[in-house]
């Protein structure tokens, strides 16, 4: 299993990042590859979300479940179908301001690795991961800079 970990800190309210970030719908905003999000159903631990994600140009669908949901300090979610994920996220609050980690493992297909390899795809999805996480800050921090929280 491949592995990429990033950490940020955020100038908003530890609070309003987990509600972003755990908010489902919100994937498609600050995931790059992310073209679909869907039938989100459920709440916390159980959470569950169809979604699409675009891999060197191929759709891969796939569906997501939230398995650990510990309000502002850590959260979970697990996809399975074209890419088998998951997605570790800590929240840790230091006055005003979040420090979010992300760790993703995943295994990619093979017909996608076939045509690049292993270092290749590896790079692509930091590039996505450091891609991800600038995404989370400005939009959170412009939300909280113009008190535009809407979470």
């Amino acid at each position: 299993m491949a592995k990429v970990e990033r950490s940020i800190t955020i100038n908003a309210p530890v609070d309003k990042v987990f509600a972003y970030i755990t908010d489902l719908a919100n994937e498609i905003e600050y995931i790059p590859s992310v073209t679909d999000i869907r039938d989100i159903t459920g709440t916390g631990v159980g959470q569950r979300c169809g979604w699409t994600y675009k891999m060197m140009g191929i759709p891969l669908k796939g569906e997501a479940e939230i398995t650990e949901y510990i309000p502002n300090q850590r959260y979970v979610l697990k996809s399975k179908g074209g890419i088998l994920s998951t997605w570790a996220w800590t929240f840790k609050a230091e006055a005003s301001k979040t420090r979010l980690n992300v760790v993703v493992e995943y295994i990619i297909p093979v017909r996608i690795l076939s045509k690049l390899g292993d270092a290749i795809v590896q790079r692509l999805n930091e590039r996505e991961a450091d891609l991800a996480m600038a995404n989370i800050k400005e939009r959170m921090e412009w939300r909280a800079k113009f008190n535009f929280l809407r979470i």
